[in-house]
């Protein structure tokens, strides 16, 4: 009997409408261990080159890890991969909540989703059975309402539903998947590639348990988390205000991303940070209950760092099931688009997940917008009238509404996402662009941070501000002792000048990268399991997984699975004719930033930059197009891939 995983996969067939199982060997789930490496093997394996993403022969896999449904924090998650209908590559999104244990306990590691149907149905599992039913009567709800009409239909309030929203039906190309209506598998438009196969949702339901392998040493490792949580200041302050208590230490920083990514600093940072969101709009904060109603969390986690919101009076009334403000969306919907009003960017966050769309894009999307209006470029013959300036929290709300339900034309431009836009609009909109692969930046400088930028760049997915380390932990005078230590195991043992990026640097990029890469394969919160600032570092992940699984697993087989991984997304892209040409910057990253603050003036270097790209592909063994090789390929133990490669 496995330990960790359930040994079978459904494979779903739409234009069919067959379902059938499989059951992979030990083997494969030790090499791949889920998520985004077993994804895109069966992506390679599946789907023609050159597939239509919104097309019936785009295949959409749903893989939770070999550690999924353990009792311990940070385990709850689950990637989706496909082709991107934004940048015409490799698709790639991780979400949480309890989806994805619901999912393990139901039977199944992983669903491989193939074809269309021809009418409206969604998947219904329960303890290893699996069904397609109807959905027809859920066209055009929001994405709490759908899951209502769901769990009705099936008498149960148990089960878990991740969907797309109405937005994906209304085209929005970066819509996402959303479970709980509130916990999004955001970024490269999943979303859109699940609604043009007709499939609205997935429900799951298991009564079933994760065998674990050692549980004596899981219960330990599960008992030294929460004793840790108040010892660690990036820890405590996720745990009391979610990922927005960083809003202010990047506005005090200089990287918090303002009117469109211009300057660094907002300097109305203190009306959409972490702390006066939990003292005025965290549900339960007017009668001092935030800690017990306004703080969600994931299966089994002690962190709790999901944001509960209600906003009763005012303007803008916020709806508490769909969650609270992340940190990116307080930045893309706030800082970028120059808003102060908290409730404003509340309500855009519901929106968003009501409707099913990334919050990143769809901030940065209207921020880019915002810029084009200012510059002259989009006038009020362009938007309807609306007077898109930066700070009119109004104007935002109308775009995002016009975006999500498609009813204009602008609105319908900008569902497209900010590149597509720019392409539309010409002009020289392309100015105001910061996008990389079509992903649009996220609220972390690579101006001040400047590996995030390599980053960025090279991630075959575009930017993403979860994919590497960031800068200042292998920073002199910046990181602390325990991190410093965890990134010894990784092989980083001299920290650099602070704004540095030499080769030493390029190198902590690269191996960060590998190592967040095995977390979106074993499926692992990054808050949580890290290589630095997390609650459990390296060497507890290798003993982590060990314990549920049985295996031997250290440190450098988990690099391997990481590896293996980015390999296996880049040569999926080389396949589709991605190379070195599309690991590109936006323009606007290589311009001075404006306004006051440390980073006032700052701007990135062509030259240096383009060094450091090079010296990424040398760690990682690429040619100079950024392409996997064969011998790489086999070195790893996936060399059936390097038959995708390019001639």
């Amino acid at each position: 009997m496995p330990h960790g995983y359930n040994g079978r996969i459904l494979h779903v067939d739409l234009t069919k409408g067959s379902l059938t199982i499989e059951e992979p060997n030990e083997a494969f789930y030790r090499k791949y261990m889920g998520g985004s490496a077993m994804g895109t093997y069966y992506l390679l394996k599946e789907m023609p080159k050159g597939a239509d993403p919104l097309g019936p022969e785009n295949v959409l896999t749903l893989m939770t890890g070999v550690t999924t449904g353990a009792a311990i924090s940070g385990q709850s998650r689950i990637n989706a991969n496909a082709k991107s209908p934004i940048s015409g590559g490799i698709g790639d999104s991780q979400g949480g909540g309890f989806f994805p244990a619901e999912l393990k306990f139901a039977g199944f590691d992983g669903i491989v989703i193939k074809g269309k149907s021809a009418k409206p149905v969604y998947l219904w599992i329960k303890d290893g059975v699996a069904a397609l039913r109807n959905a027809s009567a859920l066209a055009g709800k929001g994405t709490g309402e759908a899951e209502a009409a769901i769990k009705a239909e099936l008498g149960d309030d148990k089960i878990e539903v991740l969907q797309h929203g109405p937005a994906a039906e209304n085209g929005v190309i970066y819509s996402s998947l959303v479970s709980m209506a509130n916990r999004n598998n955001g970024r490269t438009g999943m979303g859109a590639v699940m609604a043009s196969k007709n499939l609205r949702a997935v429900a799951v339901r298991g009564t079933g348990k994760v065998s674990i392998a050692d549980q004596k040493s899981l219960v330990a490792l599960n008992r030294i988390g929460p004793k840790e949580i108040p010892n660690n200041p990036d820890m405590d302050g996720l745990a009391k205000y979610g990922t927005a208590s960083v809003v202010l230490p990047q506005h005090s920083s200089g990287t918090l991303p303002t009117r469109n990514y211009n300057e660094g600093q907002f300097e109305f940072a203190e009306e959409i940070s972490g702390e006066r969101m939990y003292e005025t709009v965290l549900r339960g904060a007017a009668e001092g209950r935030q800690d017990k109603e306004g703080r969600d969390t994931c299966y089994a986690c002690v962190v709790r760092c999901k944001r509960v919101v209600e906003i009763k009076d005012g303007a803008y009334k916020v709806d508490p099931k769909y969650g609270g403000a992340e940190y990116e969306t307080l930045g893309t919907f706030g800082s970028y688009c120059g808003i102060k009003d908290m409730a404003a960017v509340n309500l855009a966050n519901e929106i968003c997940n009501k409707y099913g769309v990334d919050t990143i894009a769809a901030g940065a999307t209207i921020s880019f917008a915002m810029e084009c209006f200012e510059k002259g470029i989009l006038t009020t013959a362009d938007t309807g009238g609306i007077e898109l300036k930066f700070g009119n929290a109004a104007a935002m709300l109308e775009v995002l509404n016009q975006i999500v339900t498609g009813s204009s034309d602008f609105g319908r431009l900008l569902g497209q996402g900010s590149e597509r836009a720019a392409a539309a609009i010409g002009k020289g909109a392309d100015e105001c662009l910061t996008t990389s692969k079509g992903a649009e930046a996220p609220a972390h400088m690579p101006q001040a941070k400047r590996t995030l930028g390599v980053i960025y760049a090279v991630n075959p997915f575009g930017a993403d501000h979860q994919s590497s380390e960031h800068d200042w932990m292998y920073e002199d005078g910046m990181a602390s002792d325990l991190y410093l230590g965890r990134l010894k195991l990784l092989g980083l043992t001299e920290p650099q000048e602070q704004l540095s990026l030499g080769k030493e640097k390029v190198r902590f990029a690269y191996l960060t990268h590998v190592f967040y890469s095995m977390l979106d394969t074993v499926e692992l919160c990054q808050f949580v399991w890290g290589p630095a600032w997390t609650l459990y570092g390296p060497a507890e992940t290798a003993e982590m997984v060990s314990a549920v699984t049985g295996w031997n697993v250290t440190v450098d087989e988990l690099m391997q699975v990481g590896a293996r991984r980015l390999n296996l997304l880049r040569t999926f892209n080389a396949r589709e004719g991605l190379d070195s040409k599309q690991d590109k910057l936006p323009k606007k990253f290589f311009k001075a930033l404006q306004g006051e603050g440390p980073t006032a003036g700052f701007a990135l270097d062509e030259g240096v930059y383009k060094t450091a790209i090079d010296q990424y592909y040398e760690f990682a063994g690429w040619t100079k197009n950024g392409i996997p090789t064969a011998d790489v390929l086999k070195k790893l133990e996936i060399e059936w891939a390097a038959e995708y490669l390019p001639a």
